[in-house]
């Protein structure tokens, strides 16, 4: 039985904005919040044309699609049965907007990243979270790996020592070429007004940078990076490599493209500290290669022996059956659920369920975009 039915009675009520019926990421997220049975999804609004968005959801078994998301916040100000969240996964030049208005309706919010567009937004933001009292969590899904929850265990744990070293690669291979929705004009990714400063940055680096900061626990002090546009004619960035510095005197490596002609996806990251090092690569996110200093490299596995309580609460099939992306992301809305039943119950949190990214987190990886 899901916990929110288990205190509650009920599951709890997911609205979205974003994400129809042709998304890639819309499908990623209404799977991953109703995976655990913690969440139903009984709101939307599905497409800028308010035409076109009632129908999806209409398509989808939607109770509740909207034409437009002030629709939707009338609505459900008005609705017997709100929603408890709101799921946001629209084009980042509204995430702000859209999140300023969820958390004054009284909603929890789920948010893809990039935070915001500017600094400012993106601090008023964090203060307005802390005043709300509300449950803001960035849709960082890398994070929800149960063998990444493990390493970041282990180095709180002091497995590995002191940090000494951190790479990041991150090496994609569909913007090899140009694309045609980049000729059309169609591609709102290439539009520096829609999706932020940098591509390259804002769409996949935050990744790395804030994947390296959740494991080891440590934001940089500084860093230096070389950003471009290596495929000719293109001018949003599609390559970055980024050298860092952190205040235990630690030093970073990132390389970062999508332009890799034959690349897939190549997530992954090395750390090493004064006792041992840790790798894991997002392909086969269902293991982690720890090197101690002293004895063999072993590497862990998923749902099996010799896990911490928190790589265990986020393994849910057996060992031997692999769990992906979808399975990271419904961890995130797994502990995003937790948390608002217990806000609901008046409960204090499990703290293993206080582990998702916030949106102070999310902050520090944005400014990313602003220190190359």
């Amino acid at each position: 039985m899901s916990k929110a039915y288990k205190t509650l009675g009920r599951r709890l009520r997911l609205g979205v904005i974003g994400g129809g019926p042709d998304s890639f990421i819309g499908a990623i997220h209404r799977s991953g919040a109703t995976m655990h049975e913690e969440f139903d999804v009984v709101a939307g609004v599905f497409s800028s044309n308010p035409e076109r968005s009632v129908a999806a959801g209409k398509s989808m078994g939607i109770a509740r699609p909207y034409a437009t998301p002030d629709a939707l916040f009338e609505g459900e100000a008005v609705n017997n049965e709100p929603i408890d969240a709101l799921a946001i996964m629209t084009p980042n030049n509204s995430h702000y907007e859209l999140s300023v208005k969820a958390l004054e309706a009284g909603f929890n919010v789920f948010c893809e990243k990039p935070l915001t567009m500017t600094e400012d937004e993106a601090a008023s933001l964090v203060q307005l979270v802390k005043s709300s009292g509300k449950r803001y969590c960035v849709a960082y899904g890398y994070s929800g790996y149960a063998m990444v929850r493990e390493a970041r265990e282990l180095v709180a744990s002091g497995v590995i020592g002191d940090i000494t070293m951190v790479q990041s690669n991150y090496v994609q291979g569909h913007l090899a070429t140009l694309t045609e929705s980049e000729k059309s004009g169609t591609n709102w990714h290439m539009k520096p007004e829609l999706s932020g400063p940098s591509l390259i940055l804002g769409d996949i680096a935050t990744h790395s940078y804030h994947l390296t900061s959740y494991v080891i626990g440590m934001e940089a002090s500084s860093l230096s990076a070389d950003v471009t546009a290596l495929v000719e004619g293109r001018t949003a960035d599609d390559y970055c490599g980024i050298l860092l510095k952190y205040p235990n005197n630690a030093r970073g490596v990132f390389w970062v493209t999508q332009a890799a002609a034959g690349a897939v996806h190549g997530l992954s990251f090395t750390i090493y500290g004064t006792k041992g090092g840790l790798e894991w690569h997002q392909e086969q996110p269902n293991e982690l290669l720890v090197r101690p200093i002293d004895k063999p490299a072993y590497i862990l596995t998923k749902g099996g022996v010799g896990l911490t309580p928190a790589g265990k609460r986020v393994s849910h099939i057996a060992i031997g059956h692999p769990e992906g992306y979808r399975e990271a992301f419904a961890n995130l809305y797994y502990d995003f659920a937790s948390n608002i039943v217990d806000d609901i119950a008046g409960n204090t949190p499990d703290s293993l369920s206080l582990t998702n990214p916030t949106v102070e987190e999310a902050h520090k990886a944005w400014r990313l975009c602003l220190q190359q």
